[in-house]
């Protein structure tokens, strides 16, 4: 099922669910979803960063190693 047909499934399921104070979650998560699908479908999804060579650092005599960077890079 294509991002066109999913989108198309939500909005019928929003016309047809009456707007009550028991249904607005429902109708909120259904927008959500809507959002998303909109967005996916207007950017592409992106990829990740190239993989760089990995390296170790051998244990030897007394020394201290830190790696520095920005958090969440797989240091």
């Amino acid at each position: 099922m294509g991002i066109l047909e999913k989108i198309s499934e939500i909005e019928k399921e929003i016309a047809r669910t009456q707007k009550n104070k028991a249904t607005e979650y429902h109708l909120g998560v259904l927008k959500a979803k809507l959002a998303k699908y909109r967005s996916q479908l207007l950017e592409p999804t992106k990829k990740g960063g190239e993989k760089g060579e990995g390296f170790d650092v051998l244990k030897s005599g007394d020394a201290r190693v830190a790696l520095i960077g920005f958090p969440s890079v797989g240091k």
